[in-house]
């Protein structure tokens, strides 16, 4: 509730505006309440959903104007039974220092990622989500960091990312090039 709580005021203009909604947050009961009609009662759904989970509100906005967005939300258990050190270990190699091994996974498959302890949030197209899921994976059962960048690489210079990625990148070898430099 607390990311949703601080970022109240961006949620709240688009379910008024875009929705036509009556809501208001009960703070107390750690509830949103909605004065609903059924027809949008999904799509507020698909708005304070990823809000909630940590996701910026941008990100929910887009969720809720393009179909071709998903959520995916896994835990590090249902991966592998990882405890103490060695969970903590795992949530530092898919998190890097200061953060450079989630950002350069959100950029190299074009998805918003979220930890939040132990669960791993991810919001993008569904190919996309794969390969992000597939390099989280990897991490969490013990790849080091340059061996997930190597295949990452060699994804987007294969080109398996969606067409739209594709046709929206002017070019392909800067975006590599700046990839190639966060590894360093």
């Amino acid at each position: 509730m607390t990311p949703l709580k601080k970022d109240w005021v961006n949620v709240f203009g688009p379910l008024t505006e875009m929705l036509g909604l009556q809501v208001r947050m009960n703070v107390q009961r750690k509830c949103v309440e909605i004065r609903e009609k059924l027809v949008l009662s999904r799509r507020v759904q698909i708005l304070l959903n990823p809000s909630a989970l940590g996701f910026d509100v941008n990100d929910a906005i887009a969720l809720l104007r393009l179909d071709d967005l998903y959520l995916d939300s896994f835990e590090i258990k249902d991966v592998k039974t990882l405890h103490g050190d060695h969970l903590s270990r795992a949530i530092g190699r898919i998190a890097g220092q200061d953060g450079k091994t989630k950002f350069t996974i959100e950029n190299a498959s074009r998805t918003r990622i979220v930890l939040a302890d132990t669960k791993i949030h991810i919001l993008g197209s569904f190919q996309n989500i794969k390969v992000a899921r597939d390099a989280i994976v990897s991490l969490i059962l013990g790849s080091p960091p340059g061996k997930v960048y190597a295949g990452l690489r060699t994804i987007i210079e294969v080109g398996f990312l969606s067409d739209h990625w594709i046709d929206n990148m002017p070019n392909l070898v800067t975006f590599t090039n700046i990839i190639v430099s966060c590894f360093r």
